[in-house]
């Protein structure tokens, strides 16, 4: 198994171990494993967002808009070029994962008005299957449910990981497909789907492909545009480091840009946006798919984060990843397996992402007593499922092992049995 030794020796000849001290560490104790869920604080956001405040808003009031008009698309194509392997024009940062995710959907199936069938997964984030179960009721659709859900408290876990593969999905496509949406990376198991070969399969059957790539942006080094995705959406508060509930963005490729109509018509999306028409006419490009005035503080935060993640590049980003990873299982084998828990995440690094899932009985009388008696902060998802995350460029290789370290202890003391019930609903 690999020793804390080997642990700093991995910090010491870590590239990216010099950004670790560009975020906000105010207990240096603390391991926190927790970066798929909300990313620390980046120092440099303070200092901009202060700047912005004093300097901008303060001093320039609403002469400051000639400025920020376009901002939503500029950060848009930092991000794109940062993270998702997209040329200039086809990434809007603005509104929330949600909007996005009804947008990019309704769109993709009125481009084939004559197919009444979509298809999601039970193993996607909530969100994603209530806004799709919507639509689907208010346009009279076909919602094809594809049952692949790790979820289980009776022992019984599938072999699959949760992951979506071309074989199984083949038999549920058809000349009535419009939709099909999955995550990019399944946010309970952390199992990587393959964008390129799942996108190719349903361009097959003539049918477009939502992505939503909230858990893999800013870890995985997505190629949108080598893997010809149609659209996709994700958020920037997990790896994205961008705060909670920092705005969220949508990729529309180039080739669908004149092809797809935003279900919502907002004044920012209109092509002589000053003159007030009395009827909506779509500017060109992706501010056409703009609705309203973005949160530019919000805005500034992003930047902020994906210049970091731009400077530091994805190629890195997701190799420290995987060794984070790696360290996380081979700890597993030998010190949390014999306890009692399961791994549900996939072995090969190359189907996973930064975080790795592992199940457990009492998996959340163990995730909240971690919090109070041991300083690691996981993260819990019902029935019994612990998430444990390396966030490449807030994490050291010596707080993951440290984490682990003391997760092992903590449930072979038992004293996560002495834990009282929960004071809150958040997990």
């Amino acid at each position: 198994m690999i020793t804390r030794d080997q642990a700093i020796e991995l910090d010491q000849n870590d590239p990216l171990n010099k950004f670790v001290g560009q975020f906000v560490r105010t207990d240096p104790n603390l391991c926190y494993l927790d970066g798929n869920s909300l990313g620390r604080l980046p120092k440099k956001t303070i200092e901009n967002l202060n700047n912005f405040l004093l300097n901008e808003w303060g001093a320039e009031l609403v002469n400051g808009w000639v400025n920020w008009i376009d901002e939503a698309q500029q950060v848009g194509d930092l991000l794109g070029a940062a993270a998702l392997g997209s040329k200039l024009g086809q990434v809007l940062v603005a509104d929330t994962t949600s909007v996005n995710f009804y947008r990019a959907c309704k769109a993709a199936i009125q481009a084939r008005p004559n197919r009444k069938t979509v298809i999601i997964d039970e193993a996607n984030f909530p969100t994603d299957r209530y806004v799709l179960q919507g639509i689907a009721d208010e346009l009279k659709l076909n919602l094809v449910t594809i049952q692949n859900d790790i979820k289980t408290m009776d022992g019984k876990y599938s072999e699959s990981n949760e992951l979506i593969t071309p074989q199984v999905l083949e038999t549920y496509l058809n000349e009535d497909v419009a939709l099909v949406t999955f995550s990019v990376i399944q946010y309970r198991s952390g199992a990587l789907n393959d964008i390129r070969q799942l996108t190719e399969l349903v361009h097959r059957f003539g049918s477009l492909v939502v992505w939503d790539a909230s858990h893999a942006v800013g870890v995985v080094d997505l190629q949108f545009d080598k893997n010809n995705v149609d659209l996709a959406i994700g958020c920037t508060y997990k790896y994205g480091n961008s705060g909670p509930g920092s705005p969220a963005w949508i990729y529309v490729n180039k080739k669908l840009q004149n092809e797809i109509n935003m279900p919502i018509q907002g004044w920012f999306a209109q092509k002589d946006q000053f003159i007030m028409g009395s009827q909506f006419e779509r500017a060109n490009g992706m501010r056409g798919f703009q609705i309203a005035s973005p949160s530019i503080l919000g805005l500034r935060c992003v930047k902020t984060s994906f210049e970091l993640i731009q400077e530091a590049t994805l190629k890195l980003i997701s190799q420290k990843a995987a060794i984070g990873t790696n360290m996380m299982i081979e700890i597993f084998d030998e010190r949390l397996k014999p306890l009692g828990f399961k791994l549900a995440t996939p072995r090969d690094s190359q189907m996973r992402g930064g975080h790795i899932s592992i199940h457990h009985k009492d998996a959340e009388k163990i995730a909240r007593g971690l919090r109070v008696d041991k300083n690691v902060i996981p993260d819990y998802r019902v029935p019994d499922c612990i998430r444990l995350a390396i966030s490449p460029l807030t994490n050291t290789y010596v707080e993951i092992w440290d984490g682990m370290d003391r997760i092992a202890e903590y449930v072979k003391s038992g004293d996560f049995h002495k834990i009282g019930e929960p004071k809150t609903s958040v997990t």
